[in-house]
């Protein structure tokens, strides 16, 4: 046994509105809502309390539904800057015994040095006890396999007993609801050829005695030729022995337990969510599946996957009030489903429903319905990586199912049009790349996934951006030209009347990357990902033609507000900065500066060539001299990002935002008076892990910001 390093964290997620909750200086803090948008990797109603369910996310932390808000409230706002990886959730339980007593399994591999924690919390997720484990396995919130298990459990018999699979260091137990650890060596399983190790851990509930389960179901994602995928324990995991007849050329995804003596489990021929390439990683197409059951009193197995099809499953789960009833989901899979706004099929999952242990199934999905729940946009979305269908334990018409995209649910399942409505009201986990305020206009985004949206109303939902083009990596704004905004993903789309419609530019040389708008509108510039060139129209991206003289990769160009001709751009890794002084055609070296800063810039609106350059960690830079030379804000010893908004009242220079240190201290802050005095304006609570890749502030109304998250869409800061 290992000791570990254990703190407390306090969260203000309790109430209802703890997510705007004032602070000190006056602000509230909320989302911009765009409904869902990421993906939900489990949904866990509690045993113990009607009413109460969780969620978690890939990316953007755990959720706790609130019956008398109807909405969910996020439970890890408070996750700071260094912690962000732990936004991603790779695993949660909720005790069977306690509604209020949850523990998950976070980390992500590429944030905050592959940082992984168990985290308990005894109060619904009010305050949370971290462990840090990583010095014992490390987990991947964002990996392959994230969606399948789950691998940490209670132990039915006991809340301080834990077991958790982990992706590269075998099985482990806790006796200590979670604050220590000791691998159990009855399983000789490290790791596996996907990465996703142990992925499924299965105490059975009517094998307790004095307090513990002693028949344990342990999956492995592996296929047989590199070892048994299916373990069990009959001694509480003190030894295991592979089961015989499990299929070994499908890796199992979920299983649920009928209390009668049976396990249903659910299998695919790969990872998942999806199909991974072969030339990333063999045998992971995710092409085909079954649904087995197997009772654990003879050890007989039978296949009894819906109506005999051989595609890949994920959810599964029985009804608490009727062992015959199970509820299962395919994943990966995309068959035509409703139509959409214009006609045509959304294409995803199926959901099926047995009333007789298997014997025969009704397709959910093509004998349903689908409702939007007031977000439109998923009128044109299908119900996809569909990881998780789960009964309510309390009422079997009940029933919710996990997507890419949100989470839906029915109240009537079995009904003979079972509805499915999108049920993610406070649930907000889109990715924002971009984002711009239209003086005089809405607020509009660019998003991984989801493309992006337009709000005339940030406190409600938005319209999205058409033509759709799926992720948005970036956007720009014509400083002196409000009506001209250019957007970019896997194509340029130009909007002329502030993003109200846009089309499509007749080319492109290269996808995703950022967009430049002179001043007024007349050049486009686009630097493509992975691209040492940039290119620039003056017909709304209709023809190009390749910059002279820089030769940036990913460059991220940035227009003056002012004067046309004029276009910035800093090379972080030599630092030097380069400007354009004839209108994007030409490139010259201005200045160097330090390397390693943020190429997003910010320049001030309505001022020619005043330029802020976030430095990370050398602080803040400014120029007036359009980059000819920069002096520090010496107030500032870290700046990751940066924007401007309407100006304070009786100010003629604009709101500056930024995200940063300042007196040692890290957080979102606000000057109205050129950089010279900072107020801090969120608070511990409202940190969503955000790094301030993105900032902007609103030019409408004074002293709002928008600010991207670790996983949590877009928030606002809004002065009171």
């Amino acid at each position: 046994m290992k000791w570990m390093k254990t703190t407390l964290v306090l969260a203000a997620a309790m109430a209802a509105g703890g997510a705007t909750a004032q602070n000190s200086a006056g602000y509230t803090w909320n989302n911009v809502p765009m409904g869902g948008g990421g993906f939900v990797t489990g949904v866990y109603p509690a045993k113990a309390q009607q009413g109460v369910v969780y969620a978690r996310t890939d990316v953007g932390g755990v959720y706790r539904w609130d019956n008398s808000a109807s909405r969910w409230t996020p439970l890890m706002d408070w996750t700071s800057q260094d912690d962000q990886g732990l936004m991603g959730i790779d695993s949660m339980a909720v005790d069977p015994k306690n509604a209020g007593n949850i523990v998950i399994l976070a980390g992500t591999s590429y944030y905050s040095n592959g940082k992984t924690v168990i985290m308990r919390s005894t109060n619904y997720g009010g305050s949370w006890t971290t462990t840090d484990v990583t010095s014992l396995f490390k987990t991947h919130g964002n990996g392959y396999g994230r969606q399948s298990g789950d691998r940490l459990a209670f132990d039915p018999g006991s809340s301080n007993v834990l077991y958790v699979g982990t992706r590269y260091n075998g099985l482990f137990k806790s006796w200590d609801s979670g604050a220590t650890w000791t691998r159990l060596g009855g399983i000789n399983v490290t790791t596996t050829p996907d990465g996703n190790g142990v992925n499924l851990v299965l105490p059975d509930p009517t094998s307790v005695v004095n307090g513990a389960a002693q028949r344990i179901i342990v999956g492995v994602s592996r296929y047989s030729y590199t070892g048994p995928n299916l373990y069990r324990s009959d001694n509480g995991g003190q030894s295991f022995y592979a089961i015989n007849g499990a299929p070994g050329n499908l890796m199992p995804q979920r299983g649920a337990f009928d209390g009668q003596g049976n396990l249903y489990i659910t299998y695919g021929n790969g990872v998942g969510p999806g199909g991974i390439p072969a030339n990333e990683m063999a045998d992971q197409a995710l092409n085909q599946g079954a649904v087995m059951k197997y009772n654990v009193n003879n050890g007989s197995w039978a296949n009894v996957s819906p109506n005999g099809y051989n595609v890949p499953f994920s959810g599964v789960s029985v009804d608490a009030n009727n062992a015959n009833r199970v509820l299962v989901s395919t994943i990966n899979l995309y068959w035509d489903q409703w139509n959409g706004t214009n006609g045509k099929p959304t294409q995803g999952d199926r959901i099926f429903l047995t009333t007789n242990g298997g014997g025969n199934w009704t397709d959910l999905v093509a004998t349903g319905t689908k409702s939007t729940g007031g977000v439109d946009w998923i009128a044109d979305a299908g119900i996809h990586w569909a990881s998780t269908a789960v009964f309510d334990p309390f009422n079997g018409q009940n029933a919710w199912v996990t997507s890419g995209n949100g989470i839906f649910k029915s109240t009537n399942v079995g009904a003979a049009q079972t509805g499915w409505t999108f049920n993610v009201s406070g649930l907000e986990e889109t990715v924002v790349l971009g984002g711009v305020s239209v003086p005089g206009g809405p607020v509009l985004t660019a998003l991984g996934d989801v493309d992006g949206f337009r709000h005339y109303n940030t406190w409600g939902y938005g319209a999205r951006l058409q033509p759709y083009m799926g992720n948005a990596s970036g956007m720009a704004i014509a400083g002196g030209n409000a009506s001209v905004v250019a957007r970019v993903g896997n194509r340029v789309q130009v909007s002329l009347n502030g993003g109200v419609n846009w089309f499509d530019s007749g080319s492109i040389n290269g996808s995703y990357g950022q967009v430049a708008l002179s001043a007024n509108g007349g050049a486009l510039l686009h630097s493509p990902s992975n691209s040492t060139v940039t290119y620039r129209s003056v017909n709304n991206g209709a023809s190009w033609t390749a910059v002279n003289n820089l030769n940036i990769n990913g460059a991220t160009v940035v227009a003056d507000s002012v004067n046309s001709n004029l276009f910035y751009a800093y090379d972080n890794s030599t630092g030097k900065f380069w400007t354009s002084y004839d209108g994007g055609v030409n490139f010259w070296v201005a200045s160097t500066q330090s390397a390693w800063g943020n190429p997003r810039m910010r320049v001030a609106p309505g001022i020619q060539g005043d330029i802020w350059l976030p430095m990370y960690g050398n602080g803040l830079m400014r120029s007036t001299n359009s980059g000819s030379s920069f002096s520090k804000i010496n107030s500032v010893t870290e700046c990751r990002g940066i924007g401007f908004g309407k100006a304070a009242a009786g100010s003629t220079y604009p709101t500056i935002f930024m995200w940063g240190v300042v007196n040692g201290v890290r957080g979102m802050f606000r000057s109205t008076d050129t950089g010279n005095s900072w107020v801090q304006i969120n608070d511990w609570n409202h940190q969503y892990g955000a790094d301030g890749s993105v900032v902007f502030g609103d030019m409408n109304t004074f002293g709002v910001v928008y600010m991207s998250t670790m996983g949590r869409g877009l928030v606002a800061g809004r002065p009171q």
